[in-house]
């Protein structure tokens, strides 16, 4: 399972992440997120290796930042 959802992150945009990250994680997992929106494929993968389990948490909050705002005409 870890590693389907390590090849899910991977192969997503690290926007929605990122900022779900911003928006609601602790001063270290904003740090983090603006550390993923600023990383190239190969730092991506190491952050994603690193906080599979807290990323995908902070990704699923990012797929909803992202409906809400499609629902919302803001984006």
């Amino acid at each position: 399972m870890t590693e389907d959802r390590l090849q899910t992150l991977l192969h997503s945009e690290p926007y929605w992440t990122a900022r779900a990250m911003r928006e609601q994680g602790s001063r270290f997992y904003r740090a983090l997120g603006e550390a993923l929106e600023a990383a190239d494929l190969a730092n991506r993968r190491r952050i994603y290796e690193g906080w599979t389990a807290e990323l995908w948490d902070f990704y699923q909050r990012g797929l909803r930042l992202e409906e809400a705002e499609r629902a919302s005409g803001a984006g």
